[in-house]
């Protein structure tokens, strides 16, 4: 401990002064106030409770003080210079009553130590500050201690469970901190700033202490890691909160770790037994996922929004990771998909991903298809005669259930207790059930399998049907009724009269109402002779026919009007 007064600088050279050379073993610890002047005497005043480590000789420690007389007079003080007294104990560089009362002591440690003049200044004293024969009282507080041959020491307090992997030379880690000195002084903390510390390990972009400190971490580990100064600062410190020869501890949690030659990482979840086909570049995709960072800190999750995210794969349309982690998996396969920033959202991040961040997805595969793909028809039953085969035109009355993909049922004609009917080919379904109906005989089972554009597209139903899915009909064809031929809506089933316009018009006036002529038309339909096309409201056919023949739309037909179908150079119904 060097003691020195304001403005005063001794003479060279320094030490010779300031130093008395003693040689023996350090007093015991005693009470103060035993033994006499000539004893060194220590008080313990707080001792903390927990104190891992004492001062040895060799020892370097920084600790402050107040010197002073035994009137209570203070002669020195490094309170009043803001500095720690910095020194090696035990080298002949304090007097040595200080060298013998600072043995022992553990950092956070209060002692009052009364020094006999002789361990101190003796009786020559120090010229202007210590009288000759001076007893000198010292109220000492420890607040560091290293030494030469430390390393760093790691304490881990919290390991998760899973570690697969470690930290090592060049990776890239991004962890919070709190950073102390040895008597737990706070001089920089992460979680204040409210950003991790973001940083490559073992390439000297940190101090030497921490480089070594953080290697072999597992992402979600907490440990504290203690820095003797020549790995830390040194003896300068860092010019602003970190003074020399400071001792640092770093309570350290890690929250994200990767290697800027990382891939992408797939981990498969469950996969389903029957695969017939796995996901390519250019299908589209719907699937679910939650998106967590390495440390699980939730981001993002398409189930909190109750729908699916929707995309074409290997395009660009996502991020590269998940443009590569999507393909080759299965309809309702669940994986995780690891993605390392230079292949998710880089240094910069997005929204609430922060810079250098590695993204984990958790995803559920609802349906893929590709754009070129049909529909696929898969029959399960067939009668033994099935040689009557639905075509356009067909009336028919079928069952269905209506499902996506992974198993949701949509609709069910078997729990609404009535069947469907349509004419095939006239519109009444989407184009993917209009095909998937053909050639399909009664009493046969199939499954119909739409993609989207043949079915309802991007936009779906709303409330029913989601945007862009591939649906699933499993079909069966209870009745059929043949059409007609193509364009026609009332055929003949025999001759034809000669005279039809007479026989249509009953009252013999040369002229026909619609009334009669729906009559007639019925009247055919209900003795065979006729046939309306099936599916379709008669009334409405007839009124349609009525009126291709009400050339002049005076609302009745005469004799010069009414022509037969083959009498027309256009076709009409007739």
């Amino acid at each position: 401990m060097a003691i020195r007064a304001r403005g005063w600088r001794p003479p060279p050279p320094p030490l010779l002064l300031l130093l008395l050379w003693v040689t023996g073993q350090a007093a015991p610890v005693a009470g103060l106030g035993l033994g006499s002047d000539t004893e060194l005497q220590i008080e313990r005043r707080f001792v903390p409770d927990e104190c891992p480590r004492t001062v040895r000789s060799g020892d370097f420690v920084r600790y402050h003080y107040v010197g002073m007389f035994p009137d209570g007079q203070k002669f020195d003080s490094s309170y009043d210079r803001d500095s720690t007294f910095n020194v090696f104990v035990g080298k002949g560089q304090l007097i040595a009553g200080m060298d013998q009362a600072l043995v022992g002591m553990c950092v956070n440690e209060r002692r009052f130590v009364k020094i006999p003049s002789k361990l101190a200044y003796g009786s020559e004293g120090v010229s202007g500050v210590i009288p000759p024969d001076s007893v000198l009282h010292f109220d000492v507080l420890l607040m560091d201690i290293w030494n030469s041959e430390d390393q760093v020491q790691i304490h881990t307090y919290f390991k998760p469970p899973s570690c697969p992997r470690t930290i090592q030379v060049s990776d890239f880690v991004r962890y919070h901190y709190n950073g102390t000195f040895l008597d737990g002084t706070l001089f920089d903390s992460s979680h204040n700033r409210m950003k991790t510390y973001d940083t490559y390990v073992g390439i000297g972009w940190l101090i030497p202490g921490m480089d070594k400190g953080l290697l072999g971490m597992c992402v979600g580990e907490k440990r504290i890691i203690t820095i003797p100064p020549f790995l830390a600062y040194g003896e300068d410190g860092d010019g602003k909160d970190i003074p020399g020869q400071a001792s640092l501890v770093f309570d350290v949690a890690l929250l994200d770790l990767h290697n800027p030659k990382d891939g992408i990482s797939i981990e498969n979840k469950v996969v389903p037994e029957n695969c017939e086909r796995q996901s390519q570049t250019g299908d589209f995709l719907r699937y679910h996922y939650n998106g967590t960072l390495l440390d699980g800190t939730f981001f993002d999750s398409s189930y909190s929004r109750n729908r699916t995210f929707d995309t074409y794969i290997g395009q660009g349309y996502v991020i590269a990771g998940m443009d590569e982690g999507l393909l080759g998996v299965c309809i309702g396969e669940k994986r995780r998909i690891v993605v390392p920033p230079h292949l998710g959202y880089g240094e910069e991040g997005r929204g609430n991903i922060p810079g250098s961040a590695v993204l984990v997805f958790d995803i559920h595969v609802i349906d893929f298809h590709n754009p070129s793909d049909s529909i696929s028809i898969t029959s399960h039953y067939k009668p033994p005669d099935c040689s009557v085969l639905s075509k356009k035109g067909d009336y028919l009355k079928y069952h269905y259930n209506a499902s996506l993909l992974d198993g949701t049922l949509l609709d069910s004609t078997w729990n609404l207790g009535k069947t469907y009917n349509i004419v095939l080919g006239s519109g009444q379904v989407v184009l993917g059930m209009d095909m998937g109906l053909r050639e399909m005989c009664v009493g046969e089972k199939r499954t119909v399998i739409i993609p989207p554009h043949l079915g309802y597209g991007e936009a779906g139903v709303d409330g029913e049907v989601p945007g862009s899915a591939v649906l699933v009909f499993d079909i069966e064809l209870l009745e059929l009724v043949a059409g007609l031929p193509e364009g026609d809506m009332f055929i003949w089933n025999g001759e034809v009269s000669a005279n039809l316009f007479e026989e249509i018009d009953k009252d013999g006036n040369g002229e026909v109402l619609l009334e009669e002529f729906s009559e007639y038309i019925h009247a055919q339909v209900a003795s065979g002779k006729g046939k309306l096309a099936p599916g379709f409201d008669a009334e409405m056919i007839v009124k349609n026919m009525f009126a291709n023949q009400d050339r002049n739309g005076d609302g009745k037909v005469m004799a010069k009007e009414f022509k037969l179908k083959d009498q027309e150079a256009k076709h009409d119904e007739l």
